[in-house]
């Protein structure tokens, strides 16, 4: 299922031993569009400090009663490395962090988190060829090789605050479509599906979806995002209905409309390996029978 990272706002984070705080932001990753973390502010018990908490610590949130419970203690946080959360976090600083909690990096492996699609299984080892210390310290160990080296060759890979990404314009091939209001994220995953755009004077009262795999560039220096669609196909898409649960028919419309392939696709594909054997022996069969 799909939830505005609006609305999970002020949610409250429960650790083993007693609330943390609120969540006030989130910081995404501007390659994967994945959220990473998310912004907590402590109470009185740490003088209202922000706090980062990754979704790997979250488990099953309880949405009537707007918690996530997280597998981590209050002094851990209390304990846990400085972080300006007012600034774009730096890959050196999840380093630290990580090694911290003592989380393998998530960006060991292929899929959203490390060899899977759930943030979960970086503690439990699903979906992993290893699991336990000896598969996390050597995922640590790589990790932190992997980031001294992409820092060398690519310069401070960081990631970006959901809320100031709020204020962005969007531009169609054509002109103006909006501002950005919000950011549809699965719930399972913390993948960031959709942005969602209120168009401006063009088509004014209507919001509109944004799959982040039809945005042709970003100017994070402009807070502008140019899309690869006109005015009109977006006029013409499948009306976005923000009190309505969005449901996966509905996004099939959406994506059929755009001519563009669904993000499903590919998580079949991830999340099974043995689709890509029996795809293989169906496309043989199919060669042969020709």
């Amino acid at each position: 299922m799909l939830r505005s990272l609006n609305d999970l706002e002020g949610y409250d984070i429960r650790a083993t031993d007693g609330l943390i705080g609120n969540v006030k932001d989130f910081y995404f990753d501007d390659a994967s569009w994945v959220v990473r973390y998310m912004v907590v502010e402590t109470g009185s018990w740490l003088s209202s400090r922000r706090v980062l908490v990754s979704p790997i610590a979250i488990g099953s949130p309880d949405w009537t009663g707007r918690v996530l419970p997280a597998s981590i203690n209050k002094e851990q946080v209390k304990n846990s490395p400085d972080i300006d959360t007012d600034k774009p976090v730096s890959r050196q600083h999840e380093m630290q962090y990580l090694r911290f909690y003592g989380y393998p990096p998530y960006w060991g492996g292929a899929n959203f988190w490390g060899s899977s699609n759930y943030p979960g299984a970086m503690l439990t080892g699903v979906g992993y060829a290893g699991s336990g210390a000896e598969f996390l310290l050597g995922q640590a160990e790589r990790g932190r090789e992997e980031a001294e080296t992409e820092g060398r060759q690519k310069g401070d890979p960081h990631l970006r605050s959901g809320n100031a990404f709020l204020r962005y314009h969007i531009e169609a091939t054509n002109g103006g479509m909006g501002q950005v209001k919000g950011l549809l994220i699965d719930e399972e995953t913390w993948a960031i599906r959709y942005l969602i755009v209120e168009t401006s004077n063009w088509w004014f009262g209507h919001q509109v979806l944004i799959a982040p795999q039809w945005i042709q560039e970003i100017s994070w220096p402009d807070a502008t995002i140019t899309v690869k669609v006109t005015q009109q196909a977006v006029k013409d898409a499948p009306r976005y209905d923000p009190s309505a649960p969005l449901s996966r028919d509905h996004e099939i419309s959406l994506h059929q409309h755009h001519g563009r392939a669904g993000y499903w696709a590919d998580e079949v594909k991830l999340e099974n390996p043995e689709y890509h054997i029996v795809k293989s022996r169906q496309e043989s069969a199919g060669r042969d029978n020709t």
